[in-house]
């Protein structure tokens, strides 16, 4: 006995169904990239907005700061916290050279299209390309502050009070004072004197007294105070900025007015 096979029920498609698919495949894909360059230009909005107000990246270009910070390390600068409280004595910040500071960059000029690549990377994050353009130093003083060095110890004083920079100061022997060349100054209003940790290799303020600024930082000039180094992984941690050191340097002595 034979039996008959009976043909499927379900209509071949038809030339009109299958033509709408392809408009409506087309269609989803362009949501979906339009949706991908949405949350691409959300991210880099607020990645700029960061780093314009709240947190910038560095990279150390120079061995200033040994040994608290390494050629090459990448650090974050904290734009927000001192413009409402302030700078101490101890703190490590970045600034915009004061003028002089630096020699004039013989860099020959990079191709546009690199320096766009550049510019996209410093929105988010991922380069730093003004950082041969900064100095990063340690707050030695603050405005009003007399600092002078060295006393018989080969201690820095402020304002007649000897401060202990072992802990972070790198000297090229435990004899060695905590700076090969002597200075005497008062720090003007709205002006910072800093050092590098890398005592006998920093060109810090004590270097450039002949510039216009005579040495100081003026603190419009400051763009934050360093607390992170990120890169490389094996470094990465929150600096130290010995605050204690400092903790007792008295307050600047008023000048009295005049009767």
């Amino acid at each position: 006995m034979t039996t008959e096979k009976t043909a499927s029920a379900e209509p071949a498609p038809s030339s009109r169904s299958r033509s709408g698919r392809a408009p409506a495949r087309r269609r989803g894909w362009l949501t979906f990239l339009r949706d991908v360059l949405v949350i691409v230009l959300i991210a880099v909005l607020v990645s700029f907005l960061v780093k314009t107000f709240l947190v910038r990246s560095f990279y150390i270009p120079s061995g200033s700061m040994e040994d608290t910070l390494h050629i090459n390390d990448r650090i974050l600068v904290d734009e927000i916290t001192p413009r409402f409280g302030g700078y101490e004595r101890g703190d490590i910040v970045v600034f915009r050279d004061p003028g002089g500071w630096l020699p004039p960059s013989t860099e020959p000029a990079r191709p546009p299209a690199v320096e766009a690549v550049e510019w996209v990377l410093s929105l988010v994050g991922l380069s730093a390309p003004d950082s041969d353009d900064h100095l990063v130093k340690r707050v030695i003083g603050l405005p009003g502050d007399h600092v002078v060095c060295c006393n018989a110890l080969g201690q820095i004083t402020i304002n007649g009070v000897p401060i202990d920079e072992t802990d972070y100061i790198k000297l090229p022997s435990d004899g060695s004072a905590a700076s090969g060349d002597p200075f005497d100054v008062v720090v003007p209003a709205d002006s910072l004197w800093v050092l590098g940790d890398n005592r006998y290799r920093s060109k810090d303020s004590r270097y450039n007294q002949d510039q216009p600024g005579e040495g100081f930082v003026p603190v419009d000039n400051v763009v934050g105070r360093a607390f992170l180094v990120t890169w490389p992984f094996d470094r990465f941690g929150s600096l130290d900025f010995h605050h204690d050191d400092f903790a007792g340097v008295p307050e600047p002595a008023q000048e009295e007015p005049a009767r």
